[in-house]
């Protein structure tokens, strides 16, 4: 009885929103050390910066702690994949690799401390997973819009070359002048160079940008934003079905200690 006292104290503390929002704060100060460090200070602020590096190491670990203990079931815990990178880059971090030839790793693994953000946020944990799941229907528009490149891509090289090696020189040069144009960088520039040549280029141009940057974004985004929504729907029948079984667990508490007040 009282160890589940004491878990439902870590799943608490572990739920609180101040805890959550004193974790988000570590893990901005802990960015903030990091890109500190690139900068040329003294090395007695250097010295202080590594003590606060590893006193953020020890919240880190005594934070993935408190989420260790609060779980109900402890082997549910690494079944979620955001948990083991968190346990990683906590475990990684307290290697001491600072003054060996593993120096580098260890501050790239510092650095990759800010994604544990999306592992605390869940809107942030929302948003990468309807991407994630988003990916297999925007490979098929990325399909076509590589297909539309090519196409243009060909024709241009075909077209321009004369007027232009350095822009339209072979397929690949001008499919990077295609995103160029596509992204809008100086695109007016490129086409008015081509209409001295060929006055009715500007179709070429205006076309390519109708079927890249208004039809196919539109496409994409419209695709995460479907994910996204079903996606979030789940996550809010999942939050209603795990307060249900607290709720039920709760009781069966309650229950439980009615039963041995009665049996005394």
């Amino acid at each position: 009885m009282e160890t589940s006292n004491i878990q439902q104290s870590f799943l608490k503390l572990r739920s609180n929103k101040v805890f959550e929002l004193f974790v988000v704060f570590i893990i901005i100060f802990s960015a903030l050390v990091v890109g500190a460090k690139t900068y040329d200070i003294s090395p007695t602020t250097l010295r202080v910066i590594s003590w606060l590096d590893w006193l953020i190491t020890a919240i880190f670990v005594i934070e993935i702690s408190i989420r260790f203990l609060g779980e109900q079931h402890k082997a549910h815990f690494f079944k979620q994949g955001w948990n083991i990178f968190d346990t990683l880059i906590v475990v990684i971090s307290l290697i001491p690799i600072e003054n060996s030839d593993m120096a580098l790793v260890g501050r790239l693994i510092r650095v990759f401390r800010v994604l544990r953000m999306i592992s605390i946020i869940p809107e942030l944990r929302l948003l990468l997973n309807s991407l994630v799941k988003a990916l297999p229907q925007l490979g098929y528009v990325l399909l076509l819009m590589f297909i539309i490149f090519y196409i243009y891509a060909a024709i241009g090289s075909t077209l321009f070359e004369k007027i232009n090696p350095v822009l339209w020189g072979d397929i690949s040069i001008s499919l990077l002048t295609l995103f160029r144009i596509m992204t809008f960088e100086d695109w007016t520039d490129v086409m008015y160079e081509t209409m001295e040549v060929y006055p009715f280029s500007w179709f070429f141009y205006i076309t390519f940008i109708f079927f890249t940057a208004f039809a196919f974004l539109n496409m994409v985004i419209g695709i995460v934003v479907n994910v996204l929504e079903q996606e979030n729907a789940l996550m809010k029948k999942e939050a209603h079905e795990e307060l249900t079984l607290e709720d039920l667990d709760e009781k069966i508490d309650e229950l439980k200690v009615l039963i041995l007040k009665q049996q005394a």
